[in-house]
């Protein structure tokens, strides 16, 4: 009885209670308060400022608020739309169909001018405020564009109104994948709702408290087990770097979660890792301690090479925001542009700047660049590399300009920085870069939810593999790391990163058709 009531069984027991209660508590709070991505509004101002006060509050004016026609009833409201949640929200988290991300409605009111307003830091939001965004407006029904907000930033709309009387129904519709978009309320204009409730505040200061005394007792008896299925060792993981930043985090993840664990990331191409993974096979015995990643299918000939699908990733075109063709490009005209038969940007369109095209592509490694030649391009690239620093041209015989460089993360660098530059990348890391335009290919643009949902063409996407060499044996840490790649942790990883995992159940069925092709190509 005396050692089951040692202090860790104790504090283990409390813990568990606590936590089931907590867990009880949070999963209804959550069900009906989604705290991952929460898009919230206010109205902090709703004023006549007309002489028809039908609301009983008068008021005086001078100047334009007097002498203006059909400002009679006319009022003004200020309506902030504010990041609350615990996540930042991105262009492509608004759940709408339309090219615009909220729908702001004025009940029993007509609209006669909007001003947007931001604090201070925050200037780039206003570059989202534009008709060709979605924003305007019609009657009472005010469209407002896809903005996308870290955690705590917001934006103001000053609307001014009229028809109506001050109370009239203010409400905005919209959706936010893994959220929910929600009116707020405060007292005064700029306070913000406290992320957590007071009980839910508790809560959490009461499980950190108990957690960590029973952690304290634990790491001080230091006889703690590995976590299930974790394994030591050293492991390498090449190949795409496209796909590094989802490795950088899946290692971290790994290694926190199983110590021992020595994994280190060496992204080099896709080609050149999955080579370096068989030409190490070949020399032992045994499989490599070596995972090599590729956007596409290998294209070395080695049947012990060992195709493990991961995920679906999605690439795009970008170029310089000096050019910025109207509703993108054409299958042709890319097919065209890197045959170099199109070396200034107005040849396409007189309406775009007469800069010189500079195309900025990987090296021959990269598949990255063997997906665009194949899903796009249909070929390969014809011009050959005339420039070493994408600028000063080497070889004067081709008349466009090309350079190749080693990583998606120098491509991105270089056309933001090359007025009349484009280039090629995986679709997050070229989103929400200052400096550069994603285009759309046939008028289709790169969507994760599009590709979901099974309801685009566009062609720039592919299958992202996971190589070793013959299978690893069970014990090893090439094979626990696979299989913690399938689990729920790393499949968040994935997601997070804007690529689609094969282990969802959408996924999986999305990676099997892409593998068919693949194998038919």
């Amino acid at each position: 009885m005396q050692d089951w009531l040692s202090a860790e069984n104790v504090i283990a027991l409390t813990t568990a209670l606590v936590g089931v209660v907590a867990s009880a508590v949070m999963v209804w709070y959550e069900r009906r308060v989604p705290r991952r991505k929460r898009l919230g509004y206010r109205v902090q101002m709703d004023n006549p400022i007309g002489h028809d006060v039908r609301s009983g509050r008068a008021n005086v004016r001078l100047g334009l608020f007097d002498e203006a026609s059909d400002m009679s009833d006319a009022t003004l409201v200020l309506l902030r739309v504010e990041n609350d949640g615990s996540q930042s929200i991105a262009d492509n988290d608004y759940t709408g169909r339309e090219r615009h991300g909220l729908t702001a409605v004025f009940s029993d009111r007509l609209i006669r001018g909007v001003s947007v307003t931001q604090p201070a830091g925050t200037d780039h939001l206003m570059d989202h405020f534009t008709p060709a965004a979605g924003f305007g407006y019609q009657d009472g029904v005010l469209r407002i564009p896809r903005v996308p907000l870290n955690r705590g930033e917001h934006f103001k709309l000053l609307v001014l109104l009229s028809g109506g009387d001050v109370g009239s129904g203010i409400r905005i519709i919209g959706g936010i994948r893994d959220g929910e978009v929600h009116p707020n309320s405060a007292v005064l204009p700029d306070d913000k709702p406290p992320l957590f409730s007071r009980a839910a505040r508790l809560i959490t200061v009461l499980l950190t408290v108990c957690v960590m005394t029973l952690a304290t007792i634990i790491v001080a008896r230091d006889d703690t087990p590995p976590p299930i299925e974790c394994e030591t060792g050293k492991l390498t993981l090449t190949g795409s770097t496209a796909f590094k930043p989802v490795l950088e985090d899946l290692e971290d993840e790994y290694e926190e979660d199983c110590e021992g664990a020595d994994i280190s990331v060496d992204a080099r191409g896709s080609t050149a890792g999955v080579n370096e993974l068989a030409a190490l096979g070949s020399q032992s015995k045994d499989s490599p301690a070596v995972i090599a990643f590729s956007d596409g299918p290998k294209t070395i000939d080695d049947s012990e090479l060992t195709a493990n699908r991961v995920a679906l990733s999605l690439f795009t075109l970008v170029v310089n925001d000096a050019v910025r063709p109207s509703g993108g490009l054409t299958v042709d005209d890319i097919r065209r542009i890197y045959r170099g038969e199109v070396t200034r940007w107005r040849q396409l369109d007189e309406r775009l700047p007469d800069l010189p095209v500079v195309l900025v592509s990987r090296d021959a490694d990269s598949g990255t660049r063997q997906m665009f030649q194949r899903e796009v391009l249909d070929s390969w690239e014809r011009v050959p590399s005339t420039s070493l620093d994408c600028r000063s041209k080497e070889d004067s015989s081709y008349p466009v300009t090309r350079c190749e460089l080693d990583s998606t993360q120098q491509v991105l660098d270089k056309v933001a920085e090359i007025p009349g530059a484009i280039g090629y990348s995986e679709l997050s890391q070229a989103t929400e870069r200052r400096g550069l335009h994603r285009l759309a290919i046939d008028g289709h643009q790169s969507s994760v939810e599009d590709l979901e949902q099974g309801e685009t063409a566009y062609p720039y996407y592919g299958l992202e593999y996971a190589y070793t060499y013959g299978r690893p044996s069970a014990s090893s840490l090439t094979d626990s790391f696979l299989a913690y790649m399938r689990g729920g942790t790393a499949q968040s990883v994935i997601r997070g990163h804007g690529h689609v995992p094969c282990e969802t159940l959408t996924g999986a069925d999305l990676c099997a058709e892409r593998a068919r092709s693949d194998e038919a190509g």
